[in-house]
């Protein structure tokens, strides 16, 4: 298992991924997924197996806590340094999931964060994931104002404790 930074290349790969995983209305789409592998290369990270992507991990750098609707939409570059990691994606291969490449991805944006001295990492999630990210390090902040995709969600944040060391 290899994690990099994303190429261009991963695209096609990417969509069908996100396509798998999520439903249509949550899903981003191909021309979102374009945008956030040319804007965000420094916090867009994928796991590569074999040569082939299994899965990734995307979050914009902003100057606040909690993700917003028009995160999904509205892709600009990261800030040079501080804020959160906005997560908008999180998603592994079907024929690939249950190998803790999920987690792996986690602990590697994690890292991310760290080097550019991020407050932490921020995402939303539905009820039946907050164990997941809960055993991941990520505290549950309560409901979110997000209602994207008609869903409702939930607030998971994960703050980096190294940020007054560095």
């Amino acid at each position: 298992m290899l994690i990099r930074y994303v190429t261009s290349e991963d695209w096609a790969a990417i969509c069908k991924i996100e396509a798998d995983n999520f439903p249509k209305q949550e899903a981003a789409t191909p021309n979102d997924l374009r945008r956030r592998i040319n804007q965000l290369r420094d916090t867009f990270l994928v796991v590569e197996i074999s040569g082939c992507v299994a899965g990734y991990i995307v979050g914009q750098a902003v100057f606040q806590r909690y993700l917003s609707d028009n995160l999904f939409h509205e892709v600009e570059k990261n800030t040079n340094q501080g804020g959160f990691i906005i997560v908008t994606s999180l998603a592994v291969a079907k024929e690939s999931q249950g190998q803790g490449i999920g987690t792996a991805l986690l602990a590697a944006l994690k890292d991310v964060a760290v080097s550019q001295k991020r407050q932490g990492i921020s995402l939303t999630c539905h009820d039946y994931l907050i164990a997941y990210y809960e055993a991941n390090g990520f505290v549950d902040e309560g409901e979110s104002a997000s209602v994207h995709g008609g869903a409702f969600w939930y607030n998971l944040v994960w703050e980096n404790p190294y940020l007054d060391k560095l």
